[in-house]
Parts: structure tokens; sequence; C-alpha cells
């Protein structure tokens, strides 16, 4: 139960934090934002490394590391970068999947064989979050440079971020199959790695943008890390160290669902149709959890 309460309550911080950072792409380099958020989160999270003992394994370590460059560090750049050419909704509808990605990853990397049930309702969750998410053809944004042209580029971004989480995710589970580790560490040095990577690859010049921008600006950006870096990788870590990848992957991608609570920021129309696949998702839903 505190897997499924922690997928819920992390799709939902994410999904919050996503509509504020995305009003700072328009303006900021996607690989700033994450950046910095993942400092600034680091920094609040920093108490962890007290439960750092000398007894455990550097193994473990560096694939956290590791986990922290793929799943925050390339996955949360290549999503920024998404969010920013072509929306929250339509960034979305490609991460539809993620729960049959991690499910098959799982299985095949972890031999975490799912139950014939699990996997129907992994199909239907992913199945109903496309068409809730799917809007005709409408791939376009209105102050996107991207057009139907180059439709390449618009599922590179979001396809990489979703490879990027899993393969993150994946590492995640491993560790914690193998290791007493806490989620609070586990974020902690996720984050480290993230940090690490992205301060390299910026030839360590950071660009602390915050101080350019409104007071108010400011504080909702705060609030934004803390919900969706702090909280939401934390709950996510819980996720993955008490639920199996597939299952833990799916209640996670609840946040195409939740993103309809935001939906006339982005003009969405809350059709029949959509009320409709939303119940059949919670069936989905439901298959898998019991």
């Amino acid at each position: 139960m505190i897997g499924i309460l922690s997928a819920f309550g992390a799709a939902t911080s994410w999904t919050y934090a996503c509509f504020i950072w995305r009003s700072q792409t328009q303006k900021y380099k996607t690989i700033d934002i994450n950046l910095i958020k993942n400092i600034i989160a680091f920094l609040i999270f920093i108490p962890a490394f007290i439960n750092l003992s000398s007894t455990t394994e550097l193994k473990n370590i560096f694939i956290l590391l590791i986990s922290g460059i793929i799943g925050i560090g390339l996955g949360d750049t290549f999503y920024l970068k998404s969010l920013k050419t072509i929306g929250t909704r339509k960034t979305l509808s490609i991460e539809t999947l993620s729960p049959l990605m991690a499910a098959f990853s799982g299985e095949f990397f972890i031999n975490e064989n799912l139950t014939t049930k699990s996997w129907v309702g992994i199909i239907i969750v992913t199945i109903s979050l496309f068409i809730i998410l799917r809007k005709g053809n409408d791939f376009k944004e209105e102050n996107s440079s991207f057009s139907e042209k180059n439709n390449f580029k618009i599922f590179a971004f979001p396809f990489l971020s979703v490879l990027c989480a899993v393969l993150g995710g994946l590492l995640s589970r491993m560790v914690f199959l193998q290791s007493n580790l806490s989620p609070f560490l586990t974020t902690e040095i996720r984050l480290l790695g993230a940090i690490i990577f992205l301060i390299i690859l910026k030839g360590f010049k950071i660009n602390f943008f915050l101080k350019k921008i409104e007071k108010k600006q400011q504080k909702r950006f705060l609030i934004s890390i803390i919900l969706g870096t702090n909280i939401g990788i934390l709950l996510q870590q819980v996720v993955f160290k008490t639920l199996p990848i597939g299952i833990g992957w799916a209640l996670l991608s609840t946040s195409p669902v939740i993103s309809l609570f935001f939906a006339k920021n982005e003009e969405r129309e809350i059709t029949k149709k959509i009320i409709f696949f939303t119940c059949f998702l919670f069936f989905g839903l439901t298959l898998i959890i019991l």
C-alpha cells in the first residue's frame, strides 16, 4: 500500500512541477533549469548523507550515481526540452510507452515475472493514457518552432526521456534488491550523480538564472523543486523499493490523468471520450493492484 500511495503522490507532485518548469523553458536553457533544480534539491536533502555508513558497498553507490546521470541528468533534460517544444500533455502522450518498457526491462534484466492480470492491466493503462492525451494529429504548439514536417524531432526528445527514465529506475530497483539503502539516501546519491554530470557537460559554468526572475516566480520555482524533485524523486524511490518496476511505473504513469486538472492551461477540452478512457484506465490500475 505504501508503494501504491507513493506512486500517486509522486505523479501528482511531478505533474504540478512540470507546468511551472515549462514556463521557465521559454526563457532559459533546459540544461540550466535541470542543473539548478537538482542543486537546490540536493542541498535540501543534504542531511541524508548522515545515513551513509562505511559498510555501504561502493558498487551500489556507483550504480546509483549512474542511475542519476541517466535518469535525472539526461532524462529530465530531454523531458524539459520536450516540454519546451511540444508542451506538457503532448510530451506525456509519448511517455505512455514507459509502463510497457519498464515491465519488459524488469522481466528481461532482473527476472521480475508479472502475472497475466498485471500485464493486461499495464496494456490497458498504456492504451487508455495514449487515447486520453491524443487529440487528432495535434502535435503542433502555437509557439513551437517544430512543425508536422519534422515529426522525428517531435518524438525524439520525449522518447529519449522515457528511455533514460526507465533505465534510471531499473538501476535503482537493482540496488534496492541487493541492499538496505533508504529511499532518502538513494535520492540524494542519484541527484549528486546528475549534478556532477551536468556541471561537466556545462563546462563548469552554472547559470544562476533565479536572480533574474521576479520574487513571485522564484517562490513558484522553489515550490516546484520541492514537489517535483525532492518529494517526487523520493516517493519514486519508495515505489522502486517496494514494487516491481513494471507495476510501479504503471502507477507512476498516471501523470497524464492528473494533468487533466490543468486542462484549461493548455486549452484541453475534457470530453466524454476522455472520461470513459479515464475510467478504463482505473480499471487497468485495479487489475495491477489487486
